[in-house]
């Protein structure tokens, strides 16, 4: 926080650990929670983020941290791209500005960033299994203490969320989940009813007699059971008639609500009464995502992740205006554009996304043709083997996932597509350095964890435009393939052009030379023909090629140039273990060749979050790094 917004921030600027929150009046956290809101969009703009989501959960932060003890008491946020509120009054107020930027604070929760966030999270769906772990964990330590899961409607769409679920019940341990519900996708509207019920089955008196109840039916000689059973389903209809508890208590949950979530007396009273109680408890929450400013409000999907802002807020309820979009085409757009033109000539096109039309492009192609654009929601390892089915029936289905979460679906790339050698194209958009999102978004493992699965073709462009004749070329394809491809613009390259097919497994050939080979392969391509010019200009012949396909490999050009140049350098924006590089090495051992070599890429370590340029330059993942390489080979 600024010095000049002491004054701004009147109780914020006192608040630097929840011990601080738990002194204030219920009129001094509703003040809080403005606060929080006002200087949440005021450094959101600066740096951008996920402004939609922590929006909508300032005041279930607050309740939640009025009523429990963290961090003896432990709350796991799923995804936690909903964290923002919690960062800021867990002690890191000030260093908010540093938001994901190079060397400052994650946009999601860490560990290593501070005691109260308990678990690393980034991905969905996994909050549930993380807390029951860790009550378990607290079972057997005999220690202290509550879990909690907070999980949105969402990420309840993924499959780990409900086996999470179906073992804390079997277990019958000491668990709250919290379903943060902003979709209203399986609840009811709230009103005077839905407080009555959320009151009255959270209270304390209430579950004291159901117990007592329970205990006395089961006393009864001969009927007891038969009575308890009776009782229970008398009372699943009652609640099932107020609320939409059936599927929560089918896994042996207590729950109770729907709870408005923005009201923040009734919050701390729910928390406080499920709080002493011991066992699986479902509170589900009712909030709007976006709350407090009118544009998120009205658009949520737009604003659930922004970049800088061009004109900061004089209000929360003014309009933003988001900085000017590049003249140059993103991969993204290209690819959606791509698979609109191809759809119009070819009915056996299907395109599929987990919960991300926007982001992979495909929003146009769900306008167009509505009956062959399928969204299963968050659940990756879904979309893959729903694929595998399409395909089975004559289909040519395209799967746009991020590269970061096609790492969820690996076994069902390998068992159900790969396996059968069926004709689904995997197109993984964020492939590569992502930035600013940091370490669980990073799309650094594909080419790696890809490479091993037998019949799969992996490409890569290194263009924008040859990304168009990639997903023209696979589509063709008699087998699986994947396209990765990386975030943001592409090079200007002219996208006009009739789609035309790629030679198979074979790579090209840009410039041709005689003292060193340089092989890029998707963006590491431009860094090898720019290391190319630099080095001719210090006479040194340079051929470069773009190698197009991972797998099968061009052993025969590259073989052929390697053994004529001697000294070989490789360029792939992954891991080096597994990745493009190896397969390199691998290809010139088969052929008996032992060229000097130099592999760039990233070495074994998870990139932090910062602009990619940046973590371009730490990594060394620049053309000045490639022509180091090769100087290094010739000296």
């Amino acid at each position: 926080m600024q010095p000049s917004e002491q004054t701004t921030y009147e109780i914020l600027a006192k608040i630097d650990s929840p011990a601080d929150v738990k002194k204030l009046s219920l009129d001094q956290l509703k003040q809080l929670a403005d606060e929080v809101r006002r200087f949440i969009i005021a450094h959101v703009v600066e740096t951008g983020g996920h402004l939609a989501p922590s929006l909508g959960v300032v005041e279930l932060t607050l309740a939640l941290h009025a009523v429990f003890d963290c961090p003896n008491d432990k709350i796991v946020w799923d995804v936690g791209h909903q964290t923002y509120a919690h960062k800021i009054i867990t002690g890191r107020r000030d260093q908010f500005c540093t938001l994901r930027q190079l060397d400052g604070l994650s946009g999601f929760p860490k560990r290593r960033e501070s005691a109260y966030d308990a678990f690393d999270t980034g991905h969905s769906s996994t909050s549930i299994s993380a807390a029951l772990g860790m009550a378990v964990g607290k079972r057997l330590r005999g220690a202290s203490g509550k879990v909690l899961a907070v999980i949105g409607d969402g990420s309840l769409t993924g499959g780990m969320a409900y086996e999470g679920l179906n073992q804390a019940g079997f277990l019958n341990e000491d668990l709250i989940v919290v379903l943060n519900d902003n979709g209203m996708s399986i609840a009811p509207n709230v009103g005077a009813l839905s407080k009555f019920v959320s009151r009255s089955l959270s209270g304390g008196a209430y579950q004291r007699f159901r117990k007592e109840l329970e205990r006395f039916l089961k006393n009864m000689p001969g009927v007891g059971e038969n009575l308890v059973e009776l009782a229970r389903r008398a009372e699943e209809s009652f609640r099932a008639f107020f609320s939409p508890s059936m599927l929560f208590e089918a896994f042996r949950f207590n729950y109770v609500g729907p709870v408005d979530g923005h009201d923040l007396g009734r919050l701390i009273n729910v928390f406080g009464n499920v709080a002493p109680i011991k066992g699986p408890h479902l509170i589900h929450v009712i909030t709007q995502k976006g709350k407090g400013y009118r544009p998120a409000e009205e658009n949520p999907a737009h604003f659930h992740g922004v970049g800088k802002i061009a004109q900061p807020p004089a209000t929360a309820d003014c309009g933003l205006i988001p900085p000017p979009k590049p003249k140059i085409q993103t991969y993204t757009e290209v690819f959606g554009r791509t698979m609109v033109q191809l759809a119009k000539e070819r009915r056996d096109i299907v395109a599929i996304t987990a919960a991300m039309p926007e982001g992979t492009g495909l929003q146009s192609f769900a306008e167009s043709y509505r009956d062959r654009f399928i969204d299963v929601g968050i659940a990756e390892q879904h979309a893959v083997t729903f694929a595998a089915g399409l395909a089975c029936e004559g289909f040519r289905p395209v799967v746009a996932i991020y590269s970061t979460f096609m790492q969820r679906a690996f076994d069902q790339v390998v068992h159900d597509v790969c396996l059968p050698k069926l004709p689904v194209v995997l197109a993984m958009d964020r492939a590569g350095v992502v930035g600013e999102d940091g370490e669980t978004h990073q799309g650094l493992l594909d080419l790696s964890f890809l490479r091993c699965a037998p019949n799969l073709s992996i490409m890569a462009p290194a263009d924008e435009n040859e990304l168009r004749h990639m997903l023209f070329s696979a589509l063709d394809h008699d087998g699986p393939t994947a396209l990765r491809y990386p975030r943001g613009a592409g090079l200007g390259a002219h996208t006009d052009e009739p789609l035309r097919p790629l030679p198979w497994g074979k790579g090209q050939l840009l410039s041709d030379g005689g003292d060193v080979l340089l092989v890029g392969i998707g963006v590491g391509v431009e860094l090898c023909r720019l290391a190319g010019v630099m080095l001719s200009a210090e006479g040194v012949s340079a051929a470069v090629v773009n190698a197009r396909f991972v797998k099968p490999l061009d052993d025969e050009l590259i073989c052929q140039l390697a053994q004529r140049c001697g000294r070989v350098v490789t360029v792939e924006e992954n891991m080096l273990a597994g990745g493009f590089g190896a397969a390199v090495l691998e290809a010139l051992a088969a052929h008996g060749l032992r060229p000097k070599t130099r592999l760039i890429g990233v070495n074994d370590r998870y990139v932090e979050h910062g602009a990619q340029g940046k973590l371009r330059q730490r990594l060394g993942l620049t053309p000045e790094a490639v022509a180091a390489a090769a100087r290094a080979l010739l000296a």
